[in-house]
């Protein structure tokens, strides 16, 4: 294998805070020597989120081999995911009179048929489910471990315990047609809207152009190309998402 010289477009002081948080985590650890140092192990990591790049390819390219390569990808996400605020977390700031978007995507994975659980009849494809809590302007808050591709979205809701949270908070929550039912205080379009008076297509229309926004959030999520076709364990996309959740919160903070 031939390697050659590329870019990631992640910014410097990014690649600095994670090395930070990899040096902490080795000091809490007394982990003993390493073939790459703090700044080249976050460096690796992060060329494998944002470009998705296979582990001999990795491997080449940084001078270690595949295995070394595995470990470092294995371990700093980890490290990243551990930083992610939980849902409660999240939500604290908030309150009456306040509204949130939630939504769901699907992470595509490679899988076969055979894997039912994983097949989303929605997508027409195998994948994970995640949901996602985002204020008006899109910026995610918080984002959801990852569950089969076959999960409604409603079903998800409830299990990561978005529905029962935002009540008790007194939280509007905007969301779409996969969430009728949810009760409470989430607001979804009316069903057969065409059919109904003007004063119903007028809400529809306001609760469009009010929840837009939350599909960015998902569009920065998949900015990161390993959620854009996931080749890792379907045990992995969870923390993988977390992790770029941190390192996007990160962004935001600068």
């Amino acid at each position: 294998m031939v390697s050659y010289p590329a870019t990631v477009d992640v910014p410097h002081e990014l690649v600095e805070h994670v090395s930070w948080l990899i040096y902490t985590r080795r000091c809490e650890r007394r982990s003993r020597w390493r073939k790459s140092g703090c700044f080249r192990q976050a460096l690796l990591a992060l060329v494998h989120l944002r470009k998705n790049e296979t582990l001999p390819a990795l491997a080449a390219g940084f001078g270690v081999s595949v295995a070394t390569a595995w470990r470092y990808v294995d371990e700093t996400p980890g490290i990243l995911a551990a930083w992610a605020p939980g849902l409660h977390e999240a939500l604290a700031g908030l309150g009456e009179g306040d509204f949130v978007i939630a939504d769901g995507t699907l992470i595509p994975t490679d899988r076969i048929k055979a894997d039912e659980p994983y097949y989303s009849m929605k997508h027409k494809q195998h994948g994970m489910n995640v949901q996602v809590i985002a204020r008006p302007d899109g910026t995610p808050l918080w984002f959801s471990r990852a569950t089969p591709g076959r999960t409604h979205d409603l079903t998800a809701a409830r299990a990561h315990g978005i529905i029962q949270a935002c009540p008790t908070r007194q939280i509007l929550v905007l969301a779409d047609r996969a969430y009728q039912g949810a009760g409470a205080t989430v607001r979804t379009p009316y069903y057969h809207h065409r059919e109904q008076p003007e004063q119903y297509q007028q809400f529809n229309r306001d609760h469009a152009r009010l929840r837009a926004p939350g599909e960015r959030a998902f569009a920065q999520l998949k900015s990161w190309r390993l959620l854009r076709r996931a080749r890792c364990s379907t045990r992995r996309i969870g923390t993988a998402v977390q992790a770029i959740h941190t390192l996007m919160t990160c962004s935001y903070s600068r």
